[in-house]
């Protein structure tokens, strides 16, 4: 795809998630707009999956170990067609397949359930070294939250993903600076997250979140990097898309009224004639 194509279908993707937070009346609409773009290269440009075949065998595996991000990956696999765009205002709704969290078992391309922060990159860890032992060719990609690697285990994961020359394995912290009770700075500071990642032996990679141009070349020079696991530390705008929740904690966990969803729509609309 090229990059204007990319931005559209990104922009659809934050249309999704903003339909899916506001009919739930609740969820987390601003790191999953931050992130949108990640999803978005990701699940339309670099990984190999078919909505078709939701568990093909070597189909590459995605883990959202920040899983309250789950409307930001419910919106880019409904409009990659695993499920209907139709079905993402019943998120969180009794008796639906979109939970709060990413579930396995009950949402088509799900490779993981989460929701305990740290949890997840463990699990793409030991998938990584699965498909290493397999000697199989699908990679392992997991987006973890800059909050989150507040952590231990997230250390754990990575000093053993470090040692083991995982290269199979993309780990992809959206670092927007912020979390829910504030700017990580302030409450517990993970920084620098590039330097502790290459104390673990890692690869990494600094980029522009939002710019694809820098995610197509960060994924490609992951792709080409042998004995070593990588880290793409992706500084992203937090409710990116939506003009009252760009940059604003607010945002974190709570869902727009009437009002609000209304203007969130115009916002979006207008960068959709904008492309």
């Amino acid at each position: 795809m090229t990059n204007n194509e990319l931005k559209k279908t990104a922009n659809n993707v934050r249309k999704g998630i903003i339909e899916a937070v506001h009919g739930a009346k609740c969820g987390h609409p601003g790191g999953s707009l931050g992130a949108a773009d990640i999803f978005t290269y990701l699940y339309f440009e670099e990984m190999n999956i078919n909505p078709k075949e939701p568990k093909m065998e070597n189909r590459d595996r995605f883990v959202l170990s920040k899983g309250h991000n789950a409307p930001g990956l419910y919106s880019v696999l409904a409009n990659r067609g695993y499920f209907p765009v139709e079905d993402l205002p019943t998120l969180r709704h009794l008796g639906s397949y979109l939970q709060g969290h990413p579930c396995m078992q009950e949402t088509p391309g799900v490779d993981m359930s989460t929701g305990s922060l740290g949890q997840g990159i463990s699990a793409a860890v030991g998938m990584a070294l699965a498909g290493k032992i397999d000697g199989a060719s699908y990679r392992v990609y997991t987006l973890l939250g800059d909050g989150e690697c507040e952590e231990g285990q997230v250390w754990e994961a990575a000093m053993f993903a470090g040692h083991r020359k995982l290269d199979n394995l993309v780990v992809i912290v959206d670092n927007n600076g912020l979390q829910i009770d504030g700017p990580i700075d302030a409450v517990c500071s993970p920084n620098p997250l590039d330097k502790k990642f290459e104390a673990f032996n890692f690869n990494v990679i600094n980029v522009n979140g939002n710019d694809f141009d820098e995610l197509r070349a960060a994924f490609a020079k992951a792709r080409e990097t042998k004995g070593a696991p990588t880290a793409i530390i992706a500084h992203t705008l937090k409710g990116k898309g939506v003009s009252y929740m760009e940059g604003s904690v607010d945002w974190h966990g709570k869902a727009p009224n009437d009002e609000e969803f209304k203007v969130a729509m115009d916002d979006l609309d207008a960068i959709e004639k904008s492309l």
